[in-house]
């Protein structure tokens, strides 16, 4: 994103005393505070004197030269999916009101706060992150970044993280991908958003949605930016992002489902970044990747995010259903049908699916297709459950893909300024990571031209 900070510029800025953690965290707490803006509705929890507190212990240790990051300092915000100790984790719904406040920090949590990272506040989400659209009936659907008076869905489920990131309220989000939960509001509101290959992260201290498919990922405003929170995330050391040259990139562009039904805005953004990649030098082929069409066979009665919602929420949801949004209920209960049998033919059919994907795919650097079907939708043109419904799976459809053959996968802005956004995803096989940032890091300044 253009004219807004880094997390290097502001740890460069922080190092040079050009700007300290308290401002940082008062220009944050102030934009949230904002009664214009989309604050109140982005989160759902502002812890602002702990974030002071911690503020100021940044400042102290750097004054001693003893900061723990060249992070320390900077405001993150963190997905109500996570434990935060002494915090009830709610996961955007109500039903969790009564839960006892978290005893320690999810790993996630802890390892950002280790680096130094702020917690600056829990952002809101589709209720138990089941939808890619955004909507939440409990707190407010905070509105995108694109065309605001118009009131677009932010993209689910970590729709307050992309928000909070997007509108400078927190400089990078935690938010989780189950099937686009990370890529898909980075897509709808200008940013960056990557789901890791799952294993690097552990899930434990969130609320699961389907632990087979769960990813935790960061939300920020480049593609170095997810790197450093990445590998904060993993526990890896930090290792300066080497952007690849364009010239000589292998690109495949999936003709097999991804480029099925795309709105005329996706197309046009999606094939003009192609043309400038090619003109680089990208080495760019179109070929068929059969094993997506296993996907919708293999999720059409609800697949693993039916199944294990389901087993995690049968008892919650038998006490108290009648407060749940009955558009993440109904999706739930589709589980309820599905047999002991049925759950292990998935299993053995993921497995398959994964490793002749990884076979296909093997041959190229990455994947390159649309984020999603379709640019955001105006919250309005939502009230019909049909539509919804038709909505929710075109924004939710190329990211599941990546998620189903255990993939890893970025999505960039592929959008010019003052167009409405575009996600260009860049995926491959799980183990990849690196690389793909590598060749996001190289193409990001370019595909927006």
């Amino acid at each position: 994103m253009p004219n807004t900070p880094t997390l290097a510029t502001l740890a460069d800025d922080l190092e040079c005393g050009r700007t300290s953690a308290r401002k940082l965290v008062d220009e944050c707490l102030a934009k949230i505070a904002d009664a214009s803006g989309e604050g109140a509705r982005a989160f759902v929890h502002v812890d602002a004197e702990a974030a002071i507190e911690a503020a100021e212990a940044m400042d102290r240790l750097r004054e001693v030269k003893a900061a723990p990051s060249r992070f320390a300092g900077i405001p993150v915000s963190i997905k109500d999916l996570f434990d935060i100790r002494g915090q009830v984790t709610r996961a955007g719904s109500r039903a969790l009101d009564d839960s006892p406040p978290a005893e320690a920090d999810a790993p996630a949590v802890a390892r950002l706060r280790r680096a130094g990272f702020v917690v600056i506040g829990r952002t809101n989400m589709t209720e138990f992150a089941y939808s890619g659209i955004g909507i939440n009936p409990h707190y407010g659907t905070p509105k995108g970044a694109w065309n605001r008076k118009a009131g677009h869905v932010p993209g689910g489920s970590s729709s307050g993280a992309a928000v909070s990131v997007a509108d400078g309220m927190a400089h990078g989000g935690l938010g989780t991908d189950t099937g686009g939960s990370c890529r898909i509001p980075a897509a709808y509101n200008g940013i960056v958003g990557f789901k890791p290959t799952q294993r690097r992260v552990p899930l434990d201290g969130a609320v699961p949605l389907s632990f087979t498919l769960d990813s935790i990922g960061p939300l920020a405003r480049s593609v170095a930016c997810c790197a450093a929170l990445d590998a904060v995330l993993a526990n890896e050391s930090f290792v300066s992002l080497q952007p690849r040259p364009i010239k000589g990139m292998r690109l495949a562009v999936p003709t097999t489902v991804a480029l099925d039904d795309l709105d005329e805005a996706v197309a046009k953004a999606f094939e003009r970044a192609l043309e400038t990649l090619s003109r680089r030098g990208a080495l760019i082929e179109r070929i068929e990747v059969p094993e997506f069409l296993d996907v919708g066979v293999m999720i059409a009665k609800g697949g693993f995010v039916a199944a294990e919602s389901y087993a995690w929420h049968r008892y919650l949801i038998a006490a108290k259903g009648n407060v749940y949004d009955p558009r993440v209920s109904m999706r739930i209960m589709r589980g309820e049908s599905l047999s002991a049998a049925d759950y292990v033919d998935l299993v053995g059919a993921r497995k398959s699916l994964v490793a002749r994907a990884a076979v296909r795919l093997a041959p190229y650097d990455a994947v390159v297709m649309p984020t999603t079907a379709n640019t955001p939708p105006r919250i309005a043109d939502l009230a019909d459950d049909k539509d919804f419904a038709r909505e929710n799976l075109r924004s939710l459809r190329n990211c599941t893909l990546i998620n189903m053959i255990d993939g890893c996968a970025i999505s960039l802005p592929a959008h010019r300024e003052g167009e409405v956004p575009v996600g260009l995803m860049l995926a491959a096989a799980g183990g990849s990571d690196r690389r793909i940032f590598e060749l996001a890091a190289g193409m990001e300044g370019a595909i927006r031209g």
